[in-house]
């Protein structure tokens, strides 16, 4: 592969697509780990501040706190990949190709891990907080 570039041309080899491709998902799971970092701290937030008393399970808040822990490591894993896929270019057989195919690989099943925890867990309080709290009534003068 001769350069990083995510454009997709007619003469590139299969690999090179796959490289691609794969640097072009890679940057989709760091763009949404990072507005999963915001939704947490929103949500810790919200724990915090608002449902606290209202929550009978402490629990939430600290699971929430571990996940913003997790996803914070997963983060800077996946920067870190990210700035080593430089490298891709100076692949000269199929054997080194294999080997950053199959980080990748290992990557994107702990991004998938990772998805599947954090809305596990967002289902986990929604259902708990459905019917504590109530929303302010608001009336207009008309």
């Amino acid at each position: 592969m001769k350069t990083l570039q995510n454009e997709i041309f007619d003469h590139d080899t299969d690999v090179d697509v796959t490289h691609k491709i794969n640097s072009i998902e890679l940057d989709n799971w760091i763009n949404h780990l990072k507005y999963i970092k915001k939704e947490l701290n929103n949500l810790i937030g919200l724990c915090d501040d608002a449902l606290s008393p209202k929550l009978e399970d402490a629990h939430v808040l600290q699971k929430f706190k571990k996940k913003d822990v997790e996803t914070d490591t997963l983060l800077n894993a996946l920067n870190k990949y990210m700035n080593s896929r430089s490298d891709i270019v100076e692949c000269e057989d199929t054997q080194c190709d294999m080997a950053y195919i199959s980080e990748h690989e290992s990557f994107r099943r702990s991004y998938l891990y990772h998805l599947d925890k954090y809305r596990r867990l967002k289902d986990e309080f929604f259902s708990k907080v459905q019917g504590k709290f109530s929303l302010v009534n608001i009336t207009s003068e008309a």
